[in-house]
This record gives C-alpha cells, structure tokens and sequence, in this order.
C-alpha cells in the first residue's frame, strides 16, 4: 500500500495584489514536499510543488494571472526557498525481509560449499 501525499514545508505572506479581488492582504505562497509512505520504507523526496492562494478571495492564482511583479517576487521566494534533505527510512518489514532473505543466502552458499567438497565436516 503506497501513500503518496504532499506535505507543507514553509508558507509565505505575499504583499502583491491579487489579480482576482484586488487586495493586497491575503496572498499565500505555500511550498509542499513530496513524502512517501509504503509497508517497508518512509521516504521524502526532491520533488517540490508551490501554490499561490488568495486568503482574501479565496481562490488558487494561476501561473497564467500572474504579472511581472508576482513572477518577480515567485522567482525570489522560489531561490530563497531550502527543502527538507531527501532520505530513505526503513521500517520493521524491510529489516526482517532483508534478515530472512541473507539467512537463505548464506545457508545456499555453506551447503554447495560442503557439496563441493570445499568444506569439510567432521
């Protein structure tokens, strides 16, 4: 079972104008970060998403209502931005698959080697 959901990293007051409802009081850049959740691991990834709402109006400003200076103020929070460090945790399931499946390993390896006649039993 794989839970893929985006998780908020850091929100940004904006001071620019909506271009739906004018004001220049409720704009929110929120950047979110990819995190992964399966059986055998919990993983964040690099893959960032931002979203620029209007608290005001409450609507999502898209890339195509934009003017130069949001672009411009984007462009800065999107420089000035540091995600979370990417990383890979095991959990309990992976350790004891990854124990049970070196246990075979090695007992595969010890049994063709006292087939072979390479080690000897007394």
């Amino acid at each position: 079972m794989k839970q893929d959901k985006l998780i908020t990293v850091k929100e940004v007051v904006l001071k620019n104008n909506c271009p739906e409802c004018y004001s220049n009081a409720g704009m929110q850049l929120t950047f979110k970060q990819r995190f992964i959740e399966t059986t055998f691991y919990k993983r964040i990834t690099t893959d960032i998403e931002h979203v620029l709402t209007c608290k005001t109006c409450h609507s999502i400003i898209y890339p195509v209502q934009w003017d130069t200076d949001i672009e411009r103020v984007l462009e800065y929070q999107k420089k000035a931005f540091v995600p979370k460090k990417a990383s890979l945790r095991l959990k309990k399931p992976a350790y004891v698959i990854g124990g049970i499946a070196s246990f075979i390993i090695v007992s595969a390896i010890i049994s063709i080697l006292i087939y072979n006649g390479i080690i000897n039993l007394p």
